[in-house]
């Protein structure tokens, strides 16, 4: 997330009550998460496991709860709980804003495109031309959807990312500040969920086409042409590269890549990043001929056994 304009590192400081480390007129541009990350922003980080790569992204300044040397070129903003205040600057700079009205006079829809009913559109949504919008499909602030379209009954575009710290008193939300992109000739089937990114946005690229009861969570970028069908589950920061298929009750683990056109066979698990180019099944899905080995493999345990106690 961009700030409206350039902020000061001091005030910046003073807006969450953190000590900082740098000119205090350095230049804050505004805030991401780590795979994000451009020089200007913040990145916050609260465990000693991720230290060095905070420090060391693209961020140039660094939200961190440890006095520690500041790299050559960035700013530090030392926190108690760089957590909460990387909310606090959520809060501040994209505050919730509350509608009052289905379509929001804000958002822009282009020509031929169809609003059916009970349809609704946030804050500055923009629907690009000769798309069609079905009864009952829920579009948050600040998405971005572009030509030829299609949205099926029942599908939410920009829900909250599912993120969340475990503290003593029980789950603290990290609040989402980004979007959904939807590219030109996208189709999206019946009761689909598609969360909006943290800082950033979940991009469905041109012309692929998503079947009916599909989730796909934060940051994550679904490649052109690819083909998902229903009740694929996709984790939060994964990579779909282009002309990718994901047959039924697909489960995805965050933060993986998929190759360009891979095939993930029905019911498979995806716990690692997959080569494109080749046919995978099974959990955890492996090329699909050894799967399928190895299942009639399995099948021959009882006869052996059978043979060793004779």
């Amino acid at each position: 997330m961009k700030f409206p304009k350039p902020q000061q590192l001091q005030d910046i400081a003073h807006l969450i009550g953190a000590r900082f480390v740098g000119p205090p007129d350095f230049e804050v541009l505004g805030m991401n998460e780590i795979h994000v990350v451009e020089p200007g922003d913040i990145v916050f980080v609260d465990h000693p496991k991720y230290y060095d790569k905070a420090l060391q992204s693209a961020a140039t300044i660094v939200l961190i709860n440890k006095d520690v040397a500041c790299p050559e070129g960035k700013a530090l903003l030392i926190s108690d709980d760089p957590f909460r205040d990387f909310n606090k600057l959520t809060t501040h700079f994209k505050p919730f804003q509350p509608a009052n009205q289905s379509v929001s006079p804000t958002a822009r829809i282009g020509k031929n495109t169809i609003i059916q009913p009970h349809v609704f559109i946030g804050n500055n949504v923009v629907i690009g031309s000769d798309c069609v919008i079905h009864p009952n499909v829920t579009i948050y602030d600040g998405c971005i959807i572009g030509n030829h379209v299609v949205i099926h009954a029942g599908t939410v575009l920009g829900a909250d990312a599912f993120y969340y710290k475990n503290r003593p008193e029980g789950f603290d939300q990290l609040k989402s500040c980004g979007n959904v992109v939807i590219e030109d000739h996208v189709h999206i089937g019946a009761a689909c969920t598609i969360d909006k990114g943290v800082t950033g946005s979940t991009t469905i690229k041109a012309g692929t086409k998503i079947d009916n009861q599909v989730q796909i969570a934060h940051d994550t970028v679904i490649g052109k042409k690819c083909l998902i069908a229903s009740q694929v589950g996709i984790a939060g920061c994964t990579i779909i590269e282009d002309e990718v298929t994901l047959w039924g009750q697909v489960g995805i683990i965050s933060g993986i890549t998929i190759g360009k056109k891979a095939v993930v066979l029905a019911q498979s698990g995806v716990s690692k990043s997959l080569v494109g180019g080749q046919v995978y099944f099974g959990y955890p899905a492996g090329e699909a001929r050894e799967k399928y080995k190895e299942l009639a493999s399995i099948r021959q345990i009882p006869n052996i056994i059978e043979k060793l106690k004779g």
